[in-house]
């Protein structure tokens, strides 16, 4: 193959596995570990194998059987075949350095410049894939805030209307109990309406209603009148037992004396 082209062929390789590279996500790498602790290395290929700092050391022997020396293999010299000849080549008859080494420098340098160029053009492409991977992550990022602040105002709006529908059924719940209170008050008052007389009037029939100084009367001057009235009768009558008593006792004393004492016709006997 003509070197030129390998070379592009290298170059085109590059470029494709730096492409191939800028496009792979960027890896965050392991963060530090914390005060007090320590990374540790593990294995993560699909077959494990031990690791050790020591080299397993097995010893073993073998008894071989005597034998002599094996003398020394000689040299292989092959066999001289064909003549010996030789020639004289005068300087400059063969090979011009100047004239030789031109094509060869010119290569060279060739390759060089477009070695570096190509260098220079990888690394230019490096530069802007940076810069639209930066310009994308900004895009990105710029379009993750605009989507959380388009979920922050819906989810705004979200409770808002919930509050203004809780608000409404609380209004609605309350006009529905001021009716229900107005309806039970009118419900009430025509209802007592004829309900209040009657009341009062069966109360009074039943003497809760009464007047106080007829029932202070009859609860208190009443009561101490009898009691003091039954007192005098009681007085009365113990009064005319007493008198009954005497006269009963002085009429049978008087009795007594008179039947003591004897008849004139047998006096004067």
């Amino acid at each position: 193959p003509n070197p030129p082209e390998v070379q592009k062929q290298k170059g085109t390789q590059k470029r494709a596995l730096a492409r191939k590279h800028a496009k792979e996500p960027i890896r965050p790498g392991t963060p530090e570990p914390v005060e007090g602790r320590e990374h540790a290395y593990v294995q993560t290929e699909l077959y494990l194998e031990e690791i050790c700092d020591r080299i397993v050391e097995v010893d073993g022997e073998c008894q071989t059987d005597e034998f002599l020396d094996r003398p020394p293999t000689p040299l292989f010299i092959p066999a001289k075949t064909g003549k010996d000849i030789a020639t004289q080549i005068e300087e400059g008859e063969l090979f011009d350095f100047d004239i030789e080494v031109k094509p060869i420098l010119e290569v060279l340098i060739g390759k060089t410049v477009e070695q570096a160029l190509l260098e220079v053009m990888e690394e230019e492409e490096l530069a802007q894939l940076r810069a639209h991977q930066r310009a994308f992550i900004e895009l990105r990022n710029a379009e993750f805030a605009e989507l959380q602040r388009l979920e922050e105002q819906d989810r705004r709006i979200r409770e808002e209307k919930e509050r203004r529908r809780l608000e409404h059924l609380e209004k609605l719940r309350k006009q529905k109990e001021t009716t229900e209170k107005i309806a039970a008050r009118a419900f009430a008052k025509r209802y007592l309406a004829d309900l209040i007389p009657s009341v009062f009037s069966n109360l009074y029939d039943s003497g809760f209603f009464y007047d106080p100084i007829e029932r202070d009367i009859e609860t208190k001057f009443l009561p101490w009148l009898m009691s003091e009235v039954e007192e005098t009768l009681q007085k009365k009558v113990l009064g005319r037992i007493m008198l009954d008593s005497l006269i009963r006792t002085v009429v049978e004393k008087r009795l007594d004396a008179f039947s003591c004492q004897p008849l004139p016709d047998q006096t004067e006997a």
